[in-house]
């Protein structure tokens, strides 16, 4: 979704557990919490607090 990225709450290499929170976006003047679906490693962050976001833009990526 098109938004503004508030926070990142994890780092690249860090363990996550299912219904972790990995990032906030504000789009629509509303916050959207944006949770891990299951366990995994967080690979690559390509976004940052601050960032505007495209439609179906990457902020991170998982091995």
């Amino acid at each position: 979704m098109p938004g503004l990225i508030v926070s990142i709450a994890v780092e690249e290499g860090q363990t996550v557990e299912a219904g972790q929170t990995l990032a906030t976006v504000e789009a629509m003047k509303m916050e959207n919490v944006l949770k891990a679906e299951r366990k995994g490693v967080v690979k690559t962050i390509a976004a940052k607090a601050g960032d505007s976001l495209a439609v179906d833009e990457l902020i991170m990526e998982f091995e």
